[in-house]
């Protein structure tokens, strides 16, 4: 039986919701990296690859960028999408020699480690000395759309069963919603001249599509899971029903990010 927690099942439905918005910070992200022309960069947790795509724009023909995730599915679609170079790899144990990348970045990936500190010890060990490591983090608290969802999901599954669930895929995502928080897990990992910036997205959706794309977060794919395909195509349809009481078709998403990047000394 497949994980719950991998991104395999949804990968497709993935690259054809999110990745479109998610570009926005990934690209947004590598310009605050600022890998220089003809670098080597690592994208960790990479998905299908768009901070990959934007790295890969930022360092030209002459450049290396690398795509690792633990997803061997969200590879696959990315390297039709984008012709990745990628590897199947656990942010633990990275495959590269030390010091093997000029910059290393996450798009909405440190949250998901399930021990960060192991993790950026290894990410800072591949960064070459004067190296930038840079990431993204959701930074929003909960909203109308959000609250919708939440309250679905809660009329079938209690909270009380979803909530240690959820903490298994995404297990920092309040800690990192944080600035400070952040910023000391990268001074804490050895990096020096550490910022970070807040910024806020708007990702609109139609109705439909946003309902859909709500089933490859972790809440939805661990509610697919306790429901079988037969009941959640029901729970969907619901759900689709209470967002189109409340809200109008398209959806504006409007989304906070942190961004946060550090050197290596």
């Amino acid at each position: 039986m497949q994980d719950w927690r991998s991104y395999d099942a949804v990968a497709e439905t993935y690259e054809r919701i999110h990745a479109p918005r998610l570009a926005e910070p990934a690209r947004d992200l590598v310009a605050v990296a600022a890998p220089p022309p003809g670098g080597r960069v690592l994208d960790v947790g990479a998905g299908t690859g768009v901070a990959t795509q934007a790295a890969a724009e930022a360092v030209g023909e002459d450049g290396l960028v690398v795509a690792i995730d633990a997803s061997v599915s969200m590879l696959e679609v990315g390297r039709r999408s984008r012709s990745l170079r990628a590897a199947a790899a656990q942010a633990i144990d990275l495959p590269f020699r030390a010091g093997a990348f000029d910059v290393v970045v996450g798009n909405f990936v440190l949250a998901h480690f399930r021990k960060y500190q192991t993790a950026l010890a290894d990410i800072v060990r591949v960064l070459r000395p004067g190296g930038r490591l840079g990431f993204t983090a959701w930074a929003d608290g909960n909203d109308e759309l959000t609250q919708t969802w939440l309250e679905s999901v809660w009329s079938v599954v209690p909270r009380e069963i979803l909530e240690p669930a959820i903490a298994q895929a995404a297990p920092w995502r309040d800690r990192f919603r944080h600035r400070d928080s952040l910023e000391e897990a990268l001074m804490d990992a050895g990096l020096r001249h550490v910022r970070t910036e807040r910024r806020q997205y708007r990702f609109r959706y139609a109705l439909d599509e946003y309902v859909e794309g709500l089933g490859t977060w972790a809440t939805g794919r661990f509610v697919r899971e306790m429901l079988g395909e037969r009941e959640w195509d029901d729970f969907r349809e619901r759900t689709r029903r209470a967002f189109a009481e409340r809200f109008s078709d398209p959806l504006n998403d409007f989304r906070d990010v942190l961004i946060g990047v550090g050197s290596k000394p």
